[in-house]
């Protein structure tokens, strides 16, 4: 998208953006790909036109597809394959999702780069990157009544999709029993354990007592696993635990690197009887206090810039269908209990539920 269209050259976008003083990128996750633009506010129907340019008219052409194939191989060698537990995320999510799309990470696999054409490609852009596929959010110092037009009159032309946007709708079944599966990794230095239970989307009721207990779980060197694993009982060097809540079900996951001469089993029974503890036994209320001020700060000096506000306004817009969400959320975390998270862990994580990753350090060949 940065590599030219009908009226801009290759990567004359991001300098046009540069030279105004302002920055720009793009990321893809699970459900979206996004790309984002901050810039001084008089310069906003030249960055609309030039967003509708590119959408209207990008360059797909050999070159450029076979240039970028490259890079997104390197990021794939240096995120993936050459990271010490770099394809624990991978190799978790084939074993946890059957049929759903999050059965696949994002970025691919090198046969699937290897395999695709210019013309996958271009079909890609003409279907996807259409406006009436495209969620515009725009924040900052600007008149409301002036962007729309600019909007209606830089996009309205571009050509919808042609025919209905087709959409993955395989809808993951009930797992009904633990799923282990067994790695070893040439760079993996120690042994570790990854446990993935299945979780329900961002924004339903039950994702905000989850995403507090994983504060309480994982956040900080105070937090339940890290006390335990690694403070107490100093089986583990590192833990984590958190929630990737997406836009369907998903799975919060309890991780653990463990020290030198304690194996990945252990590592799961240490983590088990966290959890069992966080399903049992009254939560401190101390530790709802600091989770909740955790969040307090997070979702206060995370939407402190206008890109901030932008994100957020266009996650809760796509992700949780109403841009509104985004004004509730605080009160939604302020009104969890202990009950609440109680009761959560309780129904989340069960074993049958469970999906268990468990890597074994390997042996040095002879």
């Amino acid at each position: 998208m940065f590599k030219g269209s009908a009226h801009l050259g290759p990567e004359e976008h991001g300098r046009m953006i540069e030279a105004i003083g302002g920055s720009y990128n793009a990321y893809t996750t699970d459900d979206v790909t996004v790309f984002y633009e901050t810039i001084p506010s008089n310069y906003l129907e030249r960055v609309l036109w030039m967003e509708a340019d590119r959408q209207g008219s990008l360059n797909v052409d050999e070159a450029n597809f076979k240039s970028e194939r490259e890079v997104v191989k390197e990021e794939r060698r240096l995120r993936v394959d050459n990271r010490p537990y770099g394809l624990i995320q991978e190799d978790l999510y084939a074993a946890a999702f059957t049929v759903h799309g999050y059965h696949h990470t994002t970025i691919g696999s090198m046969d699937d780069l290897n395999k695709a054409t210019v013309a996958d490609v271009q079909d890609f852009f003409h279907t996807f990157y259409r406006p009436n596929n495209a969620t515009l959010v725009i924040a900052g110092d600007f008149g409301a009544a002036e962007a729309l037009a600019w909007t209606r009159k830089y996009f309205d032309g571009i050509p919808r999709s042609a025919g209905a946007i087709p959409r993955l709708t395989a809808q993951e079944p009930p797992q009904t029993e633990e799923r282990v599966v067994n790695k070893a990794y040439s760079n993996t230095p120690l042994p570790a354990v990854v446990e993935g239970y299945k979780v329900p989307p961002a924004y339903s009721v039950d994702s905000y007592p989850l995403d507090l207990a994983a504060n309480i779980l994982a956040r900080g060197e105070s937090s339940l696993l890290h006390q335990k694993l690694v403070y107490e009982d100093r089986i583990a060097l590192q833990s984590a635990g958190f929630g990737r809540f997406t836009e369907d079900a998903n799975l919060f996951w309890a991780f653990a690197i463990m020290n030198q001469g304690h194996t990945a089993e252990e590592g799961e029974k240490a983590i088990n009887a966290v959890l069992d503890k966080l399903k049992t036994k009254p939560l401190d209320e101390k530790e709802l206090a600091k989770a909740k001020n955790q969040t307090i700060s997070e979702l206060i000096l995370g939407r402190q810039t206008n890109e901030d506000k932008a994100t957020a306004i266009a996650d809760a817009a796509v992700i949780g269908k109403d841009p509104n969400l985004v004004n509730t959320q605080l009160e939604r975390y302020l009104k969890v209990t202990s009950a609440d998270i109680e009761r959560a862990a309780r129904e989340y994580f069960v074993q049958q539920h469970a999906t268990v990753l468990l890597v074994s350090q390997q042996q040095p060949s002879k």
